[in-house]
């Protein structure tokens, strides 16, 4: 599974990140926050939940509006032991 991480610039790209570094980056810490973008697919985010959650681990997810636009928003992750 690929997830793109959130745009530093509205002008960039996301960077693309796959579940073994986000695991890497997990296990290094108790508790860590990852924002992706908004590119990403619901439905990655909640198998990404579903996996870390087998895992034993705790997952909260939330969307976080930068601008008034619709589109102005990306995923906040926050996963804890």
């Amino acid at each position: 599974m690929d997830l793109k991480f959130a745009r530093t610039e509205l002008s960039n790209k996301p960077k693309k990140v796959d579940l073994e570094k986000i695991e890497a980056s997990v296990a290094k810490n108790e508790s860590i926050i990852f924002y992706f973008d908004r590119e990403n697919s619901h439905k990655d985010l909640l198998e990404l939940q579903d996996h870390f959650e087998a895992k034993g681990k705790s997952f909260y997810m939330s969307e976080v509006k930068f601008g008034l636009s619709d589109n102005d928003y990306m995923y906040q992750v926050h996963i804890m032991s």
